[in-house]
């Protein structure tokens, strides 16, 4: 039986796989390193078992984890040492200690961009710059970088400014067991590569093609081809090779630039057909189109040969997807993501390091860096208490001084609740059509809530005026009893109904929740703020509502339950700066859907 076409492919992205960590271990610093997408599992720790051992002896392989501090990252005072010596003493972070080998970025995707910046500065200066803790120093390290992308989605994936220094780019999501062959390269081959790396230099013809195939696959950074530049130095050394040539473009415009491309390369239009000569040509000698062919592949330019390496290890479909993900991302559509807003904390949540202050409600004494403060002063204090001992003012010495200036409070970030604000119609324009199934969406988002621990709130507005029917809760059967008892019929007080939104939902905020509205109404308003009815007077009022909502910066949906969407609809959601839905035939489940897809609570996370 033959080999199905999806083994084949995994095979060949192994085999890829192998081959860049064969390069990688040859220079890990000049290659900068390998972002590895894919979950955690046989393939991944197959890679990690193959470079390993190609990697030098004395090579360090240190792990960095997701919420590493800054003072472990790039080293700090020691607290334990300083104490006992009286003296500051430094201590050497990961990012030194990983000098001449590779650093292992574990959950590269959720790493934060605070501690990549470190990361990148570090890669790009060759050096660890510490300037903390009564400390200033400069560690020489040159390290490779291994991050473990385990993104879901295109949305997530490791900083961009960290990716940009990898050279390679592979994703093990395809590759099975049965893909995992033995590597062709031993440790022998490496270590010699590794001896005659540095004496193998890219010609300017070179490098002019690998930039060249760049622009053409739209590739913006200029790292891209100094990297394949460097990855096809690798390869040559690896072959047994004094100088770079084709071969090693190609495999370098493979492995570094095809994973980049943006976009095909524009072909050549074909030209007019020729019109048939009158009389046959004569047959060709024996062998005459082999050496015709020969001829025009050494008359070939060396990019357009680069460039066909890299347009056949571009998957198919793979442009497209990475369009399409790009279209979202831009349009600022739904994404994956958490509900509710980041906010900082005092109290709880996820450390984001510590700053000085004083001690008061609300707060906690980090005691690690109110020490880590107050070391480096201590045998100054000493002193001053020595000369006051000297001069009669004995008093009994604390073994560490601590003074008020030392004092370090814990930061912490948390993610807010999301409170899910329902304003509905509930009028008699809407009632005939709409109200039974904006009950049943309600209803079905606020199980969704349950599920997530949001909370749900319910608005609804007829008559002369808007009523809060539900405050902000996560009792699914209090909500059931409040929409089974909601009543339709009589006017459409619109603006009294946004005024009513606009103010829950800056008590939600005050409470440190983050809101979202979803008003649903077909946008008839006959009811002024006043009460008195008049259509001209009351949409007048009902736009100056709206703009309250886009003033506040608050989120929000407007889904136009009316049979035949009209215009004043469309019109009040842009007044309010909202998402406007039209969904003239939906029933409670479409309504739903498209509520939880366009929610703002649902999105990227707002930055604290």
């Amino acid at each position: 039986m033959g080999e199905r076409p999806g083994d084949v492919l995994a095979q060949a992205a192994w085999a890829d796989a192998a081959l860049a960590a064969a390069l990688l271990s040859v220079a890990p610093a000049d290659l900068g390193g390998a972002a590895l997408r894919g979950l955690s599992g046989p393939a991944r720790e197959a890679w990690l078992g193959v470079l390993r051992p190609l990697l030098p002896e004395a090579a360090p392989l240190r792990r960095i984890p997701l919420h590493v501090t800054d003072s472990r990252l790039l080293g700090g005072l020691d607290l334990t040492a300083t104490l006992s010596a009286g003296r500051p003493v430094a201590e050497r972070g990961i990012l030194a200690a990983a000098d001449g080998g590779l650093v292992v970025l574990a959950m590269a995707e959720r790493f934060a961009s605070g501690k990549a910046a470190h990361l990148v500065a570090a890669m790009d200066a060759g050096e660890v710059v510490l300037e903390r803790d009564g400390l200033a120093l400069r560690t020489p390290t040159r390290f490779g970088v291994i991050a473990l992308d385990e993104g879901v989605s295109q949305e997530e994936s490791p900083p961009a400014a960290l990716l940009d220094r990898l050279a390679f780019h592979l994703d093990l999501s395809a590759v099975s067991l049965r893909s995992l062959d033995a590597p062709e390269v031993t440790e022998g081959e490496v270590a010699d590569a590794r001896a005659r790396y540095g004496a193998i230099e890219l010609s300017d013809k070179a490098l002019q093609a690998l930039c060249g195939t760049a622009m053409a696959l739209g590739i913006g950074s200029l790292r891209a081809p100094m990297l394949a530049g460097r990855v096809a130095r690798a390869h040559a050394a690896l072959s047994g090779e004094s100088e770079v040539g084709e071969t090693n473009l190609e495999v370098a415009a493979r492995l570094v630039l095809a994973p980049r491309a943006t976009m095909m390369p524009m072909t050549e239009e074909e030209g007019e057909e020729e019109t048939p000569p009158e009389q046959p040509p004569e047959p060709p000698e024996e062998g005459a189109d082999q050496e015709k062919d020969k001829e025009e592949a050494r008359d070939r330019p060396l990019e357009d040969v680069v460039l066909d390496a890299a347009k056949a290890a571009i998957p198919e479909g793979l442009l497209a997807a990475l369009q399409a993900g790009m279209e979202r991302r831009s349009s600022g559509g739904p994404q994956g993501g958490k509900a509710g807003a980041e906010r900082q904390s005092g109290l709880r949540g996820r450390p984001i390091g510590s700053r000085a202050g004083d001690l008061r409600d609300g707060v906690r004494l980090n005691v690690v860096e109110t020490l880590r403060a107050a070391a480096p002063w201590q045998p100054l204090r000493r002193s001053v208490e020595a000369r006051g001992e000297a001069k009669g003012q004995a008093t009994a010495r604390p073994r560490v001084e601590v003074r008020r200036d030392d004092f370090r409070i814990a930061r912490y970030k948390e993610r807010s609740e999301t409170v899910t604000i329902f304003v509905v119609d509930a009028s008699g324009s809407a009632a005939l059509h709409r109200l039974a199934e904006a009950k049943g969406a309600v209803e079905m988002v606020l199980a969704d809530c349950y599920v997530r621990r949001d909370q749900v709130a319910l608005i609804a507005f007829r008559g002369a005026e808007a009523e809060i029917v539900l405050p902000p809760t996560r009792s699914l059967a209090r909500a059931k009893r409040s929409l089974a008892g909601m009543p339709g019929g009589g006017g459409t007080p619109l603006a009294s109904a946004l005024d009513a939104a606009a103010g829950l939902a800056d008590s939600v905020r005050r409470k440190g929740q983050t809101p979202s509205i979803v008003l649903l109404t077909d946008g008839r308003a006959n009811i002024a703020r006043d009460g008195e009815p008049g259509r001209a007077k009351a949409e007048e009022d009902a736009f100056a509502a709206a703009k309250v909502f886009r003033v506040m910066g608050l989120k929000a949906v407007l889904i136009d339950t009316s049979p035949r969407p009209q215009e004043r609809g469309a019109r009040i959601a842009a007044e309010m700066g909202a998402t406007y839905l039209p969904l003239p035939y939906a029933d409670a489940a479409a309504m739903s859907r498209a509520v939880q897809a366009v929610a703002p609570g649902r999105g990227s996370p707002v930055a604290a």
